[in-house]
């Protein structure tokens, strides 16, 4: 008899929250069942982290990629520059000067830097007078453009 209770004692079957399982002692299949008991908890804890971390890395990445097309669509904006000029007609006793009023007031105004956009103004100038004044326009333009860009590089160093 005694040899049958230890048969049954390494072969004890424990059965705990639907769980089957083969130890060698009864004590260890009681231990079984109570870790059983606590490991699901864990499992789904440690499952739900691991899904949090997931859904943290995409937010991450979706953040990423849309603060990059901000950044390129800033880029391609600051990249073109929309100016707004208004011609007028106006009879002038000294050409010379009022030129290079409206051309520091253009430049300094709209920021304008770029060898593009000077020479997008300078073509403005051309297109909108008369011959008889082109020499003069590249006169001042080059005079202005000279002064102020020298100017701007000594307060800069």
């Amino acid at each position: 008899m005694k040899a049958s209770k230890q048969q049954r004692g390494c072969k004890a079957l424990c059965c705990s929250s639907n769980r089957f399982s083969v130890s060698s002692s009864s004590e260890e299949a009681e231990s079984s069942s109570s870790a059983s008991n606590k490991f699901p908890s864990v499992s789904t804890l440690a499952h739900a982290m691991v899904q949090e971390r997931l859904d943290q890395m995409i937010r991450e990445k979706l953040e990423a990629r849309y603060v990059e097309r901000r950044r390129e669509q800033r880029r391609r904006s600051e990249g073109t520059k929309f100016v707004v000029m208004l011609a007028m007609e106006k009879c002038s006793y000294d050409p010379r000067e009022d030129f290079r009023e409206s051309m520091m007031e253009m430049i300094t105004v709209n920021r304008l830097q770029d060898a593009k956009d000077l020479r997008s103004l300078l073509n403005y100038y051309m297109s909108m007078n008369s011959e008889e004044y082109h020499s003069l326009i590249l006169e001042i333009f080059h005079e202005v453009c000279t002064n102020l860009f020298l100017s701007w590089s000594k307060c800069k160093w």
